[in-house]
């Protein structure tokens, strides 16, 4: 077995593990025993009814374990995608004015207009203002007719900070008892973790890890230069657009569950090129397992710090990713690059 098939088996082993972790962890511990009953009961496999405890485990605590995979793994592979259509090993899901979008029609919801649509209503507004900021942004680009990565982040930029200020007004204009729910959401949580909206953030996984491995060979083309690329047949203008246009939508439906989760996207492409090497058809699986485990590590220690109060998993991920910055750049002027 290879470096990078020993590396798949062990991640998945970790990922494994914290997942039961994540599920065995509360305010109240349980034993590994009951968690399987709590499952067999929720699935309908046991006729006899389930207790407050199995109820609790199947209904809040696996489908929360569950989301922190999938979403880290998201994260993870749309930070993959944009550092290559990009150029840029710096570039997150949360530069491009994605996550405030989101953030804006998040709070929109919280500070004014209320749980109009039941509990679908927060997911569904931010996941629309992650939509409106990408539209922007890939229609600032249209506009200049240009496909130049730095004109994207830069455009992504002036969103991000348009939406924003939209935000920060929403905040001061709006319910002051709801600033607290505000901060917290706006910090990154997996509070809103239900089995109703589980399917939004498979749609979102499904359809960045689908379209990146259909595309792995024009990523790869892409890491030698656009020249380069196009001069064997990679069409860089749109598939950079279409790149992004998936990266926006699967960012949408991970921030409109989870709030913004910061870093995430940042460090996991740096760890997986570093088992996985470069080239996508084994960085991406690398960089889905590498996030799973990263966000489903980083909501447990959420969850100890400060216990029994939660830690917003945004602050977690941020600081473990500012130190990771700091050891990148430090690394980069070691090797006078």
């Amino acid at each position: 077995m290879g470096r990078f098939g020993l590396s798949l088996t062990l991640g998945a082993a970790v990922l494994a593990a914290l997942l039961l972790l994540s599920v065995l962890y509360g305010t109240t511990d349980v034993p590994v025993g009951e968690v399987f009953i709590a499952i067999a009961s929720g699935l309908g496999f046991s006729a006899a009814e389930p207790e407050p405890m199995h109820r609790i485990i199947f209904d809040l605590r696996l489908p929360r374990a569950l989301f922190a995979a999938l979403i880290g793994a998201g994260l993870g592979l749309v930070g993959a995608v944009l550092q290559t259509t990009t150029r840029n090993d710096l570039a997150d899901p949360f530069l491009f004015g994605l996550s405030s979008g989101a953030a804006a029609g998040a709070v929109l919801v919280i500070t004014v207009t209320g749980d109009v649509l039941g509990i679908w209503t927060l997911p569904l507004a931010a996941f629309c203002g992650g939509l409106v900021a990408s539209g922007i942004v890939l229609a600032l680009v249209q506009a200049l007719q240009t496909s130049a990565p730095e004109k994207l982040i830069l455009a992504g930029l002036a969103v991000s900070f348009l939406f924003a200020a939209v935000t920060n007004y929403l905040i001061f204009s709006g319910d002051n008892r709801a600033a607290h729910s505000v901060i917290f959401w706006m910090l990154g949580g997996l509070g809103l973790a239900r089995w109703e909206t589980l399917p939004l953030v498979a749609a979102g996984l499904g359809l960045i890890l689908a379209y990146a491995i259909w595309r792995s060979r024009w990523l790869d083309a892409l890491l030698a230069g656009d020249i380069t690329a196009a001069s064997l047949g990679v069409p860089v203008k749109s598939l950079r657009f279409r790149m992004f246009l998936a990266a926006a939508l699967s960012t949408a439906a991970f921030v409109s569950v989870a709030g913004v989760i910061g870093f995430v996207g940042l460090m996991v492409p740096h760890i997986a090129r570093g088992l996985a090497g470069p080239l996508h058809r084994r960085l991406l699986p690398m960089a889905a397992l590498a996030g799973a485990i990263l966000l489903t590590g980083s909501d447990i220690l959420s969850r100890l710090l400060l216990a029994p109060q939660e830690l917003p998993v945004g602050i977690v991920t941020t600081s473990v990713g500012s130190a990771f910055v700091f050891l990148l750049l430090l690394g980069t002027r070691k090797h006078g690059r």
